[in-house]
């Protein structure tokens, strides 16, 4: 796991916004799915620092959240 403040590597276009977000300022969550790793930060501050894990990490963290799938 790391936590950047450097400027993103992340190209723009790659950030998406998370499903669970409001527009009301609340959980506002932006997610980078890259090939060797998974990015995650606050919308809310773009230039803030991001969290970079393993994408085996993300998908089993993902999968603790959501419960088994249908």
């Amino acid at each position: 796991m790391n936590a950047e403040r450097s400027e993103s590597a992340v190209p723009k276009a790659a950030w998406f916004k998370s499903s669970y977000s409001t527009g009301g300022g609340g959980e506002c969550v932006e997610v980078a799915t890259m090939t060797a790793s998974v990015h995650v930060r606050d919308s809310k501050n773009l230039t803030g620092p991001e969290l970079a894990v393993d994408p085996h990490a993300w998908s089993s963290f993902i999968g603790l959240i959501t419960g088994p799938s249908a």
